[in-house]
């Protein structure tokens, strides 16, 4: 028999930005569900040193910052299931859920927090120095690389936007572009090209992350000439991959308004999307922040979102039932 669960908020996703929302609500009495989805944690699981979340003074570990977080949430109220919802119907109150599990999850509020990925380039040796040279997030690791000659991977805005925020640590950056011009914004052109601590290396891509071996990390890079194939070598000891994001927004296509970087629409200033009771927080309708703590603020709005949109439509039965 299909396994159906009722409750009045269901969150989506079991990030920061999740477990923030799922703690304010259960807190609220709103006895939430919360669905962890396919990677429990989110981005932060794979995320070693954390040396910027408040309240600690020394470096934590991102899965064990996750670990604490699902075990407040749990501790103050909140159902915890391993899921991953493949269905939804946001048509009528309350809303349908469908997980691979074959359950049914019913709720009055829907909050979502599926997050985004951060896009690589899909080389072996770059899953193999990942955390060890390698990232896709300067404002999170830039810090560890004080001094260091680093490299950013990318032609965008948030490749520019890298390259800049690194000079904050690094007097030695190299923006490595496969093309001979940038798709960035023509003021972020003139911020870079005016850097001193900024070179550009243009039609080149990156072959392989070198390991250094033992505990040294990454050392170097291997680059291929886009135009004429010729090989050479790139001396560094990060290399920063900015080509851009993935929003975990598939499943709300055709449900929710999206822009055109489908992420999540919200109304400024709340985290109300397109269809009442539903609301988003965290990475899927944040493309400019990106940061854990910032996600978890974003969770807590959410749920007190949610808790007005319920005390609201509760009040409104109770006066419709009184005419």
């Amino acid at each position: 028999m299909t396994n159906s669960i009722s409750t009045r908020v269901v969150v989506l996703g079991s990030g920061p930005a999740g477990y923030t929302a799922a703690i304010y609500a259960a807190r609220a009495g709103l006895s939430p569900v919360l669905i962890q989805g396919i990677v429990p944690g989110g981005q932060l699981t794979t995320t070693t040193d954390v040396e910027n979340y408040p309240g600690f003074r020394d470096v934590i570990q991102g899965p064990w910052l996750m670990e604490e977080m699902q075990a407040q949430a749990e501790h103050v109220g909140t159902k915890v299931i391993w899921d991953h919802v493949s269905a939804v119907d946001l048509s009528r109150r309350p809303f349908r859920l469908t997980g691979d599990s074959g359950a049914q999850y019913f709720a009055d509020v829907l909050v979502i927090a599926t997050g985004a990925q951060a896009k690589w380039l899909n080389l072996p040796s770059e899953e193999h120095m990942k955390g060890r040279g390698a990232s896709a997030c300067a404002t999170c690791d830039g810090f560890f690389y004080r001094g260091k000659k680093v490299a950013v991977i990318g032609g965008g805005n948030t490749a520019v936007e890298e390259a800049l925020y690194l000079t904050n640590h690094s007097p030695d950056v190299t923006l490595i572009h496969r093309r001979d011009s940038f798709r960035a914004e023509k003021i972020l052109q003139q911020r870079l090209f005016a850097n001193e601590r900024i070179k550009v290396l243009w039609n080149k891509e990156v072959e392989t992350f070198v390991d250094g071996g033992g505990t040294a990390g990454l050392v170097a890079l291997e680059l291929r000439d886009t135009v004429t194939g010729e090989l050479s070598r790139l001396d560094v000891e990060g290399g920063f991959v900015a080509i851009g994001h993935h929003p975990a927004t598939e499943l709300f296509r055709g449900h929710l308004e999206l822009d055109a970087d489908h992420y999540i629409k919200v109304e400024t200033g709340t985290t109300r999307t397109s269809v009442p009771g539903v609301f988003a927080c965290g990475d899927v309708m944040d493309k400019v922040y990106r940061q854990a703590v910032t996600a978890a603020g974003t969770g807590c709005m959410a749920a007190l979102d949610a808790e007005r949109f319920l005390a609201e439509a509760d009040f409104e039965k109770v006066a419709e039932a009184a005419e």
